[in-house]
């Protein structure tokens, strides 16, 4: 089967070409970071419109690049939620309308669990059941994971999840957008043991999170020392430190109450290279294993989508498999409410 995946969550216009005998053809992503950096943030009306200008002329490239023809395609895959609404609708209206026009089923995916299948796409790829760490955007979630469709909740944020730490810490430290990535370019001069920074819920005795604490700690500190770039770095490492060591206790905490040995980590924070290097450290001393999308997978992408949906179909009664005849999107949608159809 293939499957065209469609994404336009947010900032990132991402295709993709997933054939369930060959693997991944061919991926195109056009990111929208340097039209909002001016604006220090994503304006929702300017990415529905660029995600329009872009969808059309990125997927006639991935077809390019597999040596594909547009009725090779055997279904439709586009990220149904949770976004930003209009952007949501580009992905949506185009990837419901070529189904009609093809008549090839079309699915709305979840974002998250893009995310979370991610890095089945790599080798080594993780086998079900495992533990996953989902850090992306406005989510951090600690999720058991027994199937494609079957996830439960062990933890969560309870105010700011760590990507939205991150990118408002580096507002508070000048950086542009996004933050995250610029915070841990600058974390990298950071003299260590120079400040010390809480640890929020470290000891909280639950799978939970908070940084909307560390934050606030970050601007008291900023506010009482010089702004130096010597400085301003050691608090980037602080920072960084901090969220770190929190994401990595509480993921070992969540393999050890399960009783799983398997870690997958997944989202724009996993491409974090501290976070990387001291989960793989911290869980192979507990005989863990620990897996990463590839870095070109930890952000938005159409990949993740087109393999999602294609485990998806896979597994859905042929008789539902239809070609689109309207369509909706989800701006706010539970992961947990998702669910696996039977197979015939």
């Amino acid at each position: 089967m293939l499957v065209l995946g469609i994404e336009t969550s947010c900032d990132e216009t991402g295709i993709a070409l997933y054939d369930t005998d060959r693997g991944l053809l061919g991926h195109a992503l056009y990111s929208q970071v340097e039209m909002h950096n001016e604006y220090g943030g994503v304006v929702p009306e300017l990415a529905s419109r660029d995600h329009i200008r872009r969808v059309l002329p990125l997927i006639k490239q991935t077809l390019a690049v597999a040596n594909c023809d547009l009725h090779q395609v055997n279904a439709i895959a586009y990220t149904q939620g949770p976004g930003l609404a209009g952007a949501l609708l580009v992905g949506a209206s185009i990837g419901a309308a070529m189904s009609f026009a093809l008549q090839i089923p079309a699915l709305g995916i979840h974002h998250l669990e893009g995310h979370l299948l991610s890095p089945l796409l790599s080798t080594p790829a993780p086998s079900f059941p495992f533990i996953a760490l989902l850090v992306s955007g406005g989510h951090t979630q600690l999720m058991q994971v027994d199937a494609v469709g079957q996830y439960r909740l062990l933890g969560e944020t309870v105010d700011d999840a760590a990507g939205e730490a991150f990118d408002k810490t580096a507002k508070l430290l000048g950086l542009g957008y996004p933050g995250g990535a610029a915070l841990s370019k600058l974390a990298r001069r950071g003299q260590p043991g120079q400040f010390k920074l809480p640890r929020p819920m470290l000891n909280s005795g639950d799978l939970n999170f908070s940084f909307s604490g560390l934050k606030t700690a970050v601007l008291t500190l900023i506010n009482k020392q010089d702004s130096t770039d010597q400085i301003r770095a050691d608090i980037a490492l602080a920072f960084q430190e901090a969220v770190v060591q929190v994401l990595t206790e509480k993921s070992l905490a969540a393999l050890s109450q399960s009783g799983l040995t398997q870690l997958v980590v997944a989202g724009g924070v996993g491409a974090n290279e501290q976070l990387r290097k001291n989960l793989s450290y911290k869980a192979g001393l507990i005989g863990a294993t620990v897996f990463y999308p590839e870095l070109e997978f930890c952000t938005d992408n159409g990949a993740m989508i087109a393999f999602a949906g294609a485990m998806r179909l896979q597994a859905m009664p042929k008789k539902n498999l239809q070609s689109a005849s309207s369509f909706t999107v989800k701006a706010r949608w539970d992961l947990e409410m998702l669910e696996m159809p039977e197979a015939d």
